[in-house]
């Protein structure tokens, strides 16, 4: 979950939100989010859990609420991901204990 939080960070959510939206998240209780965002969700879900059963019909599930286009971005996208968790986790690689992506804060230099 810690490159979801830097991405979420990296989006311009701050440490709540961020803490927030990976809770409802990993509940699966997404009420809240849209139906194609939902759609979304279950896709990368199934794809994790039981990824030899995706079908036609899940692909043109993505399709109906994205359009061709968008649904190839969250396939890829959740296939990046899942091979990336993969790689990392066979490697035992740590995670970057800050985010890289974020500006490091300004010295206040005191002039004399």
């Amino acid at each position: 979950m810690g490159h979801c939080e830097m991405l979420l960070a990296v989006a311009g959510l701050d440490e709540n939100a961020v803490r927030e939206r990976t809770r409802q998240l990993a509940s699966a209780d997404w009420s809240q989010f849209s139906t194609p965002e939902q759609a979304a969700f279950a896709f990368a879900r199934k794809q994790t859990k039981k990824p030899y059963l995706i079908s036609k019909q899940d692909v043109d599930g993505l399709i109906q609420h994205f359009g061709l286009a968008r649904a190839l971005d969250v396939i890829w996208w959740s296939c990046r991901c899942h091979y990336m968790t993969r790689v990392a986790d066979a490697f035992q690689l740590p995670l970057e204990k800050e985010n890289v992506f974020q500006e490091p804060p300004t010295s206040k230099v005191s002039k004399p």
